[in-house]
């Protein structure tokens, strides 16, 4: 079975990193700039970063509607930080202008740990990944207050808060997984875009 090719949203954030990881857990990774080099990518990573730029540089680079309406499709995604802001309906403590994806039924809280100084890492256990916990990076994190219908809970921090999501083929995760060497959940993530 040939590699999939999986882009990562290359306008701000963690975009080596990313690229870097998903091709040691087999995919093929490019970076996307563009609605044709969305176009002829089986799935997409939107990286951790800062959420309110993101947002806005998705507009000037003309890439909201197209990313839509491939996720509307059924495009495979994974937001980890900034990218699990821009795929949630709803987003507590952001600016009013800033707009997501809007893809995962959920409420999420910007910066809900705190500010750069409060970045941690903790252990996390993630449904579905074999292995043990996660070493997971929380920097400036947010998390999940509420999931709706159909919104699968993967894994939490110790104080119970949630952490991690799934909504059919969309992948969540308030930490940076890139940023450890562990590739588990980038291959859980191309896995689910050969699925």
């Amino acid at each position: 079975m040939p590699a999939p090719v999986i882009g990562v949203l290359a306008l701000q954030g963690d975009v080596r990193e990313h690229l870097t990881a998903l091709t040691g857990a087999g995919a093929q990774a490019r970076p996307v700039r563009r609605p044709a080099e969305l176009d002829a990518v089986d799935g997409l990573v939107i990286p951790g970063g800062e959420s309110t730029t993101i947002s806005k540089l998705v507009d000037i680079f003309e890439l909201r509607e197209p990313i839509d309406k491939r996720i509307a499709a059924g495009l495979p995604v994974y937001g980890s930080c900034a990218g699990m802001i821009m795929l949630a309906t709803e987003v507590l403590d952001g600016r009013p202008d800033q707009r997501g994806f809007e893809g995962i039924s959920m409420t999420v809280r910007r910066n809900a740990f705190g500010r750069q100084v409060d970045s941690f890492e903790a252990p996390v256990e993630i449904a579905g990944i074999e292995g043990g916990p996660l070493h997971a990076v929380f920097i400036r994190a947010p998390w999940v207050e509420r999931v709706g219908e159909g919104v699968e809970v993967l894994g939490r921090v110790s104080d119970g808060r949630i952490v991690a999501v799934r909504q059919g083929n969309l992948l969540a995760t308030s930490f940076h997984p890139e940023l450890t060497g562990d590739l588990r959940l980038h291959r859980h993530f191309v896995n689910l875009v050969r699925a």
